[in-house]
């Protein structure tokens, strides 16, 4: 069966990121446009101490957002970032220590996803990723020249995963992530103190 197929490009805006418009000729012979962002690769990663039943997750001020909601520019989120190194672990674990303060080691691969495939070019490779307390090395806060000012929060995953539940999550990467680790660790997201209560009714 044939396809749709693209038969030539233009560029119409080109910055930090890059917009073209593509030519494009269905099976029927018709000619249509489409609107193309190129924005490049990118990581995001949870990281979680399963010792002490936490993760990290970040806040920063996002002009969408704010153009949409003025006012309410912070949502929270997980570390990511556009994938600089030709390794994405690399990146990740990079972007964890300049936004989070968190030294990573070991990442543990969980999708490389198309957020939004029907305007940009953007896939993320997502990670989860343990950390221990001694592994908080850094405050982070993101770089300075770059003006991210970012906040960075360590809470329970008991909840995290409530804010979920609630809606009071709307970052697809953190979502994504925080599921991803209750399908596979759903003991985490139990306090100690419910945890020792099952073990003593079994």
């Amino acid at each position: 069966m044939s396809k749709p197929r693209i038969v030539g490009v233009r560029t119409v805006f080109e910055r930090w990121s890059k917009l073209i418009i593509a030519n494009i000729v269905a099976p029927s012979g018709n000619s249509f446009e489409r609107e193309i962002e190129i924005h490049g690769s990118a990581v995001a990663v949870l990281p979680y101490d399963p010792d002490r039943r936490v993760a990290i997750v970040i806040s920063q001020f996002r002009a969408p957002v704010d153009y949409l909601f003025p006012g309410s520019n912070h949502i929270f989120e997980a570390v990511a970032g556009i994938k600089d190194e030709d390794d994405a672990q690399d990146c990740a674990k990079r972007e964890a220590l300049e936004e989070a303060g968190v030294r990573l080691q070991v990442l543990e691969p969980i999708a490389h996803c198309w957020p939004m495939p029907g305007i940009s070019t953007e896939t993320v490779e997502c990670f989860l990723a343990r950390y221990s307390i001694d592994d908080r090395v850094a405050s982070g806060g993101g770089i300075a020249t770059e003006n991210e000012e970012i906040e960075v929060h360590e809470w329970p995953l008991s909840d995290l995963a409530a804010y979920i539940t609630s809606g009071a999550i709307v970052d697809l990467k953190l979502l994504m992530l925080v599921q991803a680790l209750q399908t596979r660790r759903p003991e985490l997201f139990c306090t100690k103190e419910q945890t020792l209560s099952k073990r003593v009714e079994g």
